[in-house]
C-alpha cells in the first residue's frame, strides 16, 4: 500500500454519519482538504480538520475541486455522506473529477443505477468503494467462516429484528420521504440485507408482509437460510425489559433459535472499512447489487400474508 498521505473531499459534512468518515480519514493518516454541505452547522470539522475548505454551494465546491485537479493536486478520494437520492450524482461527480469515491449505504436506490456507474468507472478508470460495514465486523466475519464449513444443503432458520426509535423529526426530514431515502427498509435496513446475503448466499425469494413509513417486515429465502425480518422506528416496539432499562434501540438476530451476539464492535467499522479501501480491498459496485435489488423489491412489491411471519407480527 502506498503510504503517501491521501487527500479527501467530503460531501455531506453536516450529516449524522459524517463524523465517522472524518475520524476514519484522520485515523488512517490522511487529510480532509475540502467539504460541502448546504447546512453550515459543521463545527464538528474543527475537531478533526480545521484547515479544510468548506462550501455550502455545490458550484463553488466543484470549482475548487476542479482547480486542484488542474493544478496537478487532485483529491484522491471523495467521501459521500449526502442524502440517499443524491449518492448516484455525487459518485458520478467524484469519478469525473479524477477521484475514487467512498459512498455510504445505501449505494443507490435502484439496481439499474449500478449499471450506469459501472460505465463511468470504465470511462474514467476510477473506482467506487462502498461502506458495507457489517462485512468487516469481526463477529460477522467469524460467523461467515463458520457457515462456509457447512454442507451446502444446510438451511438455517433466521429471525432478524432491528428497532431504532426515532423522534417526530424523522418523518419531516428527507429520511421520511421515500423518493429521497428509499423508505425504512432502504435507509435503516440495507446493511442488514447485505449481511444476510454475505452470510447465506444468493437470494431466492423476497416476500413483503408489512410496509409503512415507520415499520417494515417480510420473509427472505437465501441459499442457506429462511429469514423472517422486522424493522421499526417505533419505541413502543422495543420489548419491555430493554425499554424499561432505557434502551431506544433493540437489535436481535437468531439462527436456529440461538442469539448471535454482535452488539459491540461497531464504533470503528468505518475506520476498518477505510483501511481495507486504502489497501485496495474495498467493496465495489457489484457487491451492492443483491442488497439494492432486495430493498427496491421491498419498496414496490405487493403485500402478502403468505410465508412464515416474524414473531412481532403474529396475531396481527
Amino acid at each position: 500500500m502506498d503510504k503517501k498521505m491521501k487527500s479527501f473531499a467530503l460531501i455531506g459534512a453536516a450529516g449524522y454519519i459524517a463524523p465517522r468518515h472524518m475520524i476514519a480519514i484522520r485515523d488512517t493518516g490522511n487529510s480532509l482538504v475540502a467539504a460541502l454541505d448546504p447546512n453550515d452547522s459543521v463545527g464538528i470539522i474543527d475537531s478533526y480538520f480545521p484547515d479544510a475548505h468548506f462550501f455550502t454551494e455545490f458550484e463553488r465546491f466543484d470549482r475548487h475541486i476542479d482547480k486542484m485537479r488542474r493544478a496537478d493536486k487532485p483529491v484522491d478520494y471523495v467521501s459521500i455522506t449526502s442524502p440517499n437520492y443524491l449518492h448516484d450524482s455525487h459518485m458520478r461527480f467524484a469519478l469525473r473529477s479524477g477521484a475514487d469515491a467512498i459512498c455510504e449505504k445505501p449505494l443507490v436506490l435502484n439496481p439499474h443505477n449500478i449499471d450506469g456507474l459501472l460505465e463511468i468507472e470504465a470511462d474514467t478508470g476510477r473506482r467506487v468503494n462502498t461502506i458495507l460495514q457489517l462485512r468487516v465486523h469481526p463477529s460477522i466475519v467469524a460467523l461467515r467462516n463458520e457457515l462456509q464449513q457447512e454442507a451446502a444443503s444446510v438451511k438455517h432458520e433466521v429471525d432478524l429484528t432491528y428497532i431504532t426509535s426515532r423522534g417526530r423529526w424523522y418523518l419531516q426530514s428527507w429520511k421520511g420521504n421515500e423518493d429521497k431515502s428509499g423508505g425504512i427498509a432502504t435507509n435503516i435496513g440495507v446493511h442488514f440485507f447485505d449481511m444476510l446475503h454475505y452470510l447465506f448466499g444468493a437470494l431466492e425469494q423476497n416476500v413483503v408482509h408489512l410496509r409503512t413509513p415507520t415499520r417494515a417486515a417480510g420473509y427472505l429465502e437465501y441459499e442457506r437460510a429462511r429469514v423472517r425480518w422486522f424493522l421499526s422506528l417505533e419505541v413502543d416496539d422495543i420489548p419491555e425489559a430493554p425499554k424499561a432499562a432505557g434502551q431506544r434501540t433493540y437489535r436481535s438476530i437468531t439462527i436456529d433459535g440461538n442469539e448471535i451476539e454482535f452488539s459491540g464492535g461497531f464504533t470503528d467499522l468505518h475506520t476498518r472499512s477505510y483501511e481495507e479501501i486504502l489497501a485496495g480491498r474495498g467493496f465495489g459496485l457489484e457487491e451492492n447489487r443483491v442488497a439494492i435489488s432486495t430493498v427496491a423489491h421491498i419498496r414496490h412489491d405487493d403485500i402478502t400474508t403468505d410465508f412464515p411471519r416474524h414473531r412481532f407480527l403474529v396475531g396481527d
